[in-house]
């Protein structure tokens, strides 16, 4: 059974840094790119970052460069977006997600709800 599992969220100061986690399970990572989303209340899902199957490609939305930055160690079947200087308008549900046929990225607005979902993780960043 496919699962992505995303942990390490929390609440957190403004100018603060969280490490999340996708952990995934029934399927090997290495040949997949996986895409990272967020939502925030009342507004639509959108595109944070990929990193593709060898992790040597990665992209960012433009809302988070410079601060976030995705790793992946497919011996661990695990991806790791690292947050900095997290602002509050960070504060959303992070996603993480795999199509489980290609291993480049997808642009944002190739994802769908065909593709694997994990449950999220809530990050909040709040003084």
């Amino acid at each position: 059974q496919v699962q992505l599992v995303e942990s390490g969220g929390g609440l957190v100061q403004p100018g603060g840094s969280l490490r999340l986690s996708c952990a995934a399970s029934g399927f090997t990572l290495d040949y997949y790119a996986i895409g990272w989303f967020r939502q925030a209340p009342g507004k639509e899902r959108e595109g944070v970052s990929c990193v593709n199957s060898s992790g040597a490609s990665t992209h960012y939305a433009d809302s988070v460069k410079g601060r976030f930055t995705i790793s992946r160690d497919n011996a661990k079947n695990t991806v790791y977006p690292q947050m900095n200087s997290l602002k509050p308008e960070d504060t959303a549900v992070y996603y993480c997600a795999t199509d489980l046929e290609q291993g480049g990225c997808k642009v944002p607005s190739d994802w769908n709800e065909s593709d694997y979902w994990g449950q999220g993780t809530q990050v909040t960043v709040s003084s």
